[in-house]
């Protein structure tokens, strides 16, 4: 069977650039098919209704619903509008553990979810904030999901759904993923070099902590000469933990320790580390 797997983009995060893409790298999985609706950049509640309607026409086996601050109205409402049409949600969405209340309520429903703790948020002033900055801060930040192992686990775990799906388990029987994705668990089983493990680590600790800062730049501090350093450095600390990712891929390249488990055509995850070989 061909499974059907929906993705809601409601405004944007660095997971929502990849999340059908770490599904079928290759553009050439026979067992499932991918459908994106998009919010565009905002989260208005026009622009939800439509990602809404246009997925529940579709009719996805399951839905990945993607957003920023994934406790808002808007993506609430947009994952319990897809429940009520009988389609399983998998949430993903940034760091909203502390948010004591929304998370527990999340926790407890029957929605799947992945918070992505190092996916922080942009520093949006203007005064600093150009497109090429956005697209700058969104492609260190693509890296540092990538060689930590973030976007790797993310991806394992959306494919068990596929694969429940594809052996007949459907609506409320499908179980689906409730993970935080802290720095250990990324890095867990990335690295065959302790050193390059270390580095990987440090980056997603430092990518997560990015968001702490952009709250004072963009939230707590008025005044424009106090606010444009603090998320200038938000954005230094976010190049640097891409660096980090970079030293540690380059260790691990020169020991031909690089971990890949690309997708068959039938879905199936094969893996291999020596560069020159099959993967198996």
């Amino acid at each position: 069977m061909v499974v059907k797997v929906g993705i809601a983009k409601l405004g944007n995060i660095a997971s929502g650039v990849m999340a059908e893409l770490l599904l079928d790298e290759r553009a050439d999985r026979e067992d499932m098919q991918t459908f994106m609706a998009t919010s565009g950049t905002k989260l208005q509640p026009e622009d939800i209704d439509r990602v809404v309607t246009n997925m529940k026409a579709w009719g996805p086996d399951f839905c990945i619903v993607v957003s920023p601050n994934g406790v808002l109205p808007g993506p609430k409402g947009a994952r319990e509008a897809l429940a009520e049409a009988g389609i399983p949600c998998v949430v993903i969405t940034d760091d909203i553990t502390t948010k004591k209340d929304d998370f527990a309520a999340l926790k407890e429903s029957a929605f799947g979810y992945i918070i992505m703790k190092a996916d922080s948020m942009i520093g949006a002033r203007r005064e600093f904030l150009d497109p090429i900055e956005m697209a700058d801060y969104n492609g260190n930040l693509v890296k540092v999901l990538a060689l930590t192992g973030a976007f790797r686990k993310l991806q394992l775990e959306l494919d068990k759904v596929v694969d429940q799906v594809k052996e007949g388990k459907k609506g409320a029987d499908l179980v689906l993923p409730k993970v935080v994705m802290t720095s250990d668990k990324a890095v867990d089983g990335e690295f065959t070099n302790p050193y390059a493990l270390a580095k990987a680590r440090a980056a997603y600790e430092v990518a997560s902590a990015v968001a702490g800062v952009n709250v004072k730049g963009c939230f707590m501090t008025k005044e424009w000469e106090k606010y444009i350093p603090i998320v200038t450095s938000a954005h230094e600390m976010m190049r640097q933990a891409a660096v980090l990712c970079d030293e540690a891929r380059e260790i691990e390249k020169a020991g031909d320790g690089v971990i890949r488990m690309p997708h068959k055509k039938d879905g199936v995850i094969v893996s291999k580390t020596a560069l020159i070989s099959k993967p198996e």
